[in-house]
């Protein structure tokens, strides 16, 4: 059984998480900006401070905190979790969560939540349970990462795909966290998608032109293509930005990859510093670390 071997990868995760959340929100449903975005900016679809992220990180440390705490899996836990910060922020978060997490407020069962939802909308498809999942990778090294992604998705989201797309990136986060190269990482993702078209399209994520949208495999792509196309913690965020679209759950889902890969000690340390939040993000790492399985 391999460890992780330091902090470094846990908390470059979810730092990841947070500083691409933070540097692409204020550019969330635009096009590509016009120039490579390296600092952190105020604004965007709703009001934030420069350095501040949105609902794809606090689902992630929602659902860290919870990993931590219970040693484990606990969709009754992760759900108390994330609804509370839903509760606090409601202004981040999308239709397909939003709804859920209202209707567990109001007494509704976590799986019937879900399903209603979906029954409602005529669809389940998008990307937030994407980018909360990744610590998922964190904590679990075996097949708890594919089982526990697929049960963390439909919290809040009954169609399969985004489920698919969790745990394909989860388990690159898993893997690159215990030192397994990128390319090994990716080919035993794919080895173990239990979705066709989701092994498709992220398998050969070159053949495909990257677009930065709402559904869960189209970002998902993006974030591959904006990792897998760079080699620095830095450009990764950058090029998964510069995609436009769903910026801030695109830049997220890139930066649990990189920062699983590079680690901390290579996120830029003004990011860091200017990083709005950083003592929850670097807590939960800690906390999420010292509980790991393997």
């Amino acid at each position: 059984m391999t460890f992780i071997s330091d902090f470094s990868g846990a908390a470059g995760v979810l730092a990841g998480i947070a500083i691409g959340d933070a540097m692409g929100a204020p550019f969330e449903g635009g096009p590509p900006p016009g120039a490579p975005i390296r600092s952190f900016y105020a604004g965007g679809r709703t009001p934030r401070r420069a350095g501040e992220f949105t609902d794809d990180t606090l689902q992630a440390l929602g659902l860290a905190e919870s990993l931590a705490a219970c040693r484990g899996f606990c969709p009754e836990d992760v759900m108390a979790r994330l609804a509370r910060d839903y509760s606090l922020h409601r202004e981040f978060y999308g239709p397909t969560s939003s709804a859920v997490f209202a209707l567990v407020q109001e007494g509704w069962s976590i799986r019937d939540a879900a399903s209603r939802v979906h029954a409602a909308l005529g669809w389940s498809g998008s990307n937030g349970s994407v980018s909360r999942g990744p610590p998922i990778g964190v904590f679990f090294s075996g097949p708890e990462v594919e089982s526990v992604s697929y049960g963390c998705s439909a919290l809040t989201h009954a169609d399969p795909v985004p489920a698919a797309c969790s745990a394909f990136v989860n388990r690159m986060v898993s893997d690159m966290c215990r030192g397994i190269p990128r390319t090994a990482a990716h080919a035993r993702a794919l080895l173990r998608c239990r979705d066709a078209g989701v092994a498709r399209m992220l398998g050969c994520w070159e053949s495909w032109t990257p677009v930065p949208g709402l559904g869960a495999l189209e970002a998902t792509h993006a974030a591959l293509s904006a990792f897998m196309g760079t080699g620095r913690f830095s450009d990764c965020i950058c090029a998964a930005v510069g995609l436009g679209g769903d910026t801030d759950t695109v830049a997220a889902i890139a930066g649990a990859l990189a920062g699983a890969l590079y680690g901390s000690g290579r996120i830029p340390g003004e990011w860091v510093e200017e990083l709005c939040g950083r003592e929850r993000v670097f807590s939960a790492a800690r906390s999420l670390w010292s509980a790991r399985k393997g």
